[in-house]
């Protein structure tokens, strides 16, 4: 069993980010990583609005992998503020027994979005490849936001279809009813 952390563990994270998930986050995240190789309780901190879900898939794919590749170093999550969006399906790449919110902190969780003209021009014939596509697009989207359902359910007390049907209309968590459903370890 891993031990439970106390607060003061939280007091010098090893990596610090704020605002948008994006390639920039991305790529201090990368460089905060560097600059801790040799700590064994690695606290990554993060406060954002949400971003890019991709970019927040490679930085969960990154923990994920240092996690397997060095089972000796313990990765941990801390939210502060506001974990929305991106920000969540990072933190989802957390074990659950390493993820933390402080006092106040709100997860959003909502389905992936898509905006998107399509524009129906030509022989019906030709008209089929465009459709498909989309609908493809869609559906690899909505296997990729599952994926990431079913890690943010694993170890809690909810399954993957609970957080998707919540999901669907922006569901917002606060800190402590994270840790009541066993989204999170605990509160600081």
């Amino acid at each position: 069993m891993i031990q439970q952390l106390q607060p003061t563990d939280f007091r010098n994270p090893s990596v610090l980010l704020t605002g948008p998930v994006d390639y920039e986050m991305y790529n201090s995240f990368r460089e905060g990583l560097k600059g801790c190789s040799g700590e064994q309780l690695v606290i990554v901190e993060l406060s954002t609005l949400g971003g890019d879900p991709e970019v927040a898939r490679m930085m969960g794919e990154d923990i994920r992998y240092h996690s397997e590749l060095e089972p000796e170093r313990r990765f941990v999550f801390v939210g502060k503020a506001a974990i929305y969006s991106a920000g969540t399906t990072f933190m989802s790449f957390f074990a659950r027994e390493n993820r933390y919110l402080t006092r106040g902190t709100r997860l959003m969780i909502h389905e992936r979005r898509l905006t998107r003209t399509l524009n129906i021009d030509g022989p019906l014939t030709t008209c089929i490849p465009d459709l498909e596509a989309v609908l493809h697009e869609v559906r690899a989207s909505i296997d990729i936001q599952l994926e990431g359902f079913a890690n943010l359910a694993r170890g809690s007390s909810l399954s993957t279809d609970e957080i998707a049907r919540r999901a669907a209309s922006n569901w917002y968590v606060e800190a402590q009813e994270a840790k009541q459903l066993g989204l999170i370890e605990e509160v600081l």
